[in-house]
């Protein structure tokens, strides 16, 4: 890459950046409900579906999909699908009763591939070996963080972050079990993008940060909203409902999941129902059977603490990086 390219990259990113760190008017935001078992302490990826809102623990935990009744706050079931994920840090829809959990997470950039998984969820306790697929990106390796799956055609979209500037992949329409999956570039997103969800029309996506959301045409990727959600914690979910209703979770113990807010044009504009329904992107999912999955780790590598002041070193680590990087470039192109 360039100097100029470089520079045009920072030139993308930073009024990203900028707007989360500055100190904007959020939507407003109505809690519905606590995660109330003090087992989901790192919330990372969210979905509302069959009166349900699901969620996983991120990296340190092992695989395993929360079913909470938005009623109370309790968990009502356990889905265990994975011994030792490597990084799990999304959901996406999959259909009545399933999710996509995405072991997508890849913070150093060294993972030769990805992996989803399809997952029964609903009520009660299980242990289960998930139908898995291997995703590669084309050329290097990315962090991601975001799942999606198109309400209509159930296809896959991963959106990457990084600091220069995040883009949008989508997987193949039908995924094969026995080999690795390639994703394809589709347009640049958000860059730090950590969770995301389709509207039910199939013609709009929302895509998060910690502190702002961002509203695209699909697959057209134009931004048509772009909105300072609610403090949080550390805001690391998104859900759209099958209504369009947009909800938001985040990290630590008793977060709460809110309803956003979201103005009457922009709301207008997403939340129209489609006339289809869904089709799977893979074959049925075999059988589910028992498996042997060890106790979480979440006493060993998940935070305990109950801090609900939400952290600041992502938005001033980005901040100053980014600054940084563009004094460098200055200079740079200053010498030649």
């Amino acid at each position: 890459m360039t100097v100029f390219d470089r520079l045009a990259a920072v030139a993308v990113a930073v009024p990203f950046l900028m707007g989360t760190v500055a100190a904007g008017s959020p939507v407003e935001g109505d809690v519905v409900f606590r995660f109330e078992d003090p087992a989901i302490v790192e919330s990372s990826g969210l979905v509302a579906q069959d009166g349900l809102f699901l969620t996983t623990n991120d990296s340190g935990d092992s695989g395993r999909v929360f079913a909470v009744d938005p009623a109370s706050g309790e968990t009502v079931g356990v889905t265990r699908w994975a011994a030792e994920p490597v990084d799990v840090e999304a959901l996406a829809p999959a259909g009545r009763g399933e999710v996509w959990a995405g072991d997508i997470g890849d913070n150093p950039g060294s993972r030769s591939s990805i992996e989803v998984a399809r997952v029964p969820v609903g009520s009660g306790e299980r242990d289960v070996t998930a139908a898995a697929y291997e995703l590669t990106y084309p050329g290097a390796a990315r962090d991601a963080e975001t799942l999606l799956a198109h309400p209509l055609t159930g296809q896959l979209y991963v959106a990457s972050k990084n600091v220069f500037g995040g883009a949008l992949y989508a997987a193949p329409e039908q995924l094969d079990e026995d080999r690795p999956n390639r994703l394809s570039r589709l347009g640049a997103v958000l860059p730090i993008a950590t969770d995301g969800a389709f509207f039910p029309d199939g013609e709009h996506l929302v895509l998060r940060d910690y502190g702002r959301a961002v509203f695209y045409t699909f697959p057209g990727l134009e931004v048509v909203g772009d909105l300072d959600l609610p403090d949080q914690q550390q805001g690391e979910g998104i859900a759209v409902d099958a209504e369009g209703v947009v909800y938001v979770s985040s990290e630590g113990r008793r977060a709460p999941v809110l309803e956003v807010d979201l103005p009457d044009s922009l709301r207008a504009m997403v939340s129209a129902v489609p006339e289809s329904t869904p089709s799977p992107t893979t074959s049925p999912v075999p059988e589910s059977g028992p498996t042997d999955v060890p106790g979480s780790r979440e006493d060993v590598e998940l935070p305990q603490g109950a801090d609900t002041e939400r952290p600041v070193w992502p938005w001033f680590l980005t901040g100053w990086l980014g600054l940084g990087v563009i004094v460098v470039l200055l200079f740079a192109l200053r010498r030649r």
